[in-house]
């Protein structure tokens, strides 16, 4: 429930380089985002944890190898929602780019087509195991045997939903806009720039 809070309040913040929340899905997908974001920090607390009891004490645990990765599948899947929502997954814009304005709709409509088959597809083909393993709460079969395959495998299907559903929000979003065109030079982050010529001023 605390993370959840903090995904929420954190998720008001806009980024430098993120891009503004304009779909009716968007801001499930910041929260989420923001989730992943507050994950991470548990990891790396995790393994130093992990670190220094080993090297430091002798004491290894049996269970920080399973929950960095238990919490890391989230961040990964939580990830993918997010790049979806920033449009920053692949997109061959050599190609998109010359299209007329119809041509570039249409391409869209198709992507969000595909995502949308291949959602379908991976949900019917998965319902069953993810809801069987589930039910028994599949365990890992380690030292610690907590039940990552019993909480992972549904959590792929529900987040999957999520990015098509971030797919068809950001179609509709985008429908009106006025056609964009890209160049290498929108990869550069000026803010960051700005905070490293600062920091080797200093």
């Amino acid at each position: 429930m605390s993370v959840f809070c903090a995904s929420l309040y954190l998720s008001d913040i806009r980024g430098a380089i993120e891009e503004e929340a304009n779909g009716f899905f968007d801001i499930l997908s910041l929260v989420t985002s923001r989730a992943a974001m507050i994950m991470i920090a548990f990891v790396v607390l995790v393994m130093f944890y992990e670190v220094v009891s080993r090297y430091v004490f002798s004491r290894p645990t049996l269970w920080a190898n399973e929950l960095s990765l238990w919490i890391a599948s989230f961040v990964f899947l939580f990830a993918g929602q997010y790049a979806m929502q920033q449009r920053s997954h692949i997109r061959i814009y050599v190609i998109y780019d010359i299209m007329p304005r119809w041509a570039q709709k249409t391409s869209d409509v198709v992507s969000v087509l595909l995502i949308v088959v291949f959602t379908f597809a991976l949900v019917w083909g998965n319902y069953a195991d993810a809801e069987r393993r589930f039910l028994r709460m599949e365990t890992f079969g380690t030292a610690w045997d907590p039940p990552i395959p019993g909480i992972v495998k549904p959590a792929v299907l529900i987040i999957i939903v999520l990015v098509a559903l971030q797919a068809i929000s950001n179609l509709i979003a985008d429908w009106h806009k006025a056609p964009e065109h890209h160049s290498p030079l929108d990869d550069i982050d000026e803010t960051e720039i700005e905070h490293i010529r600062k920091t080797l001023e200093k």
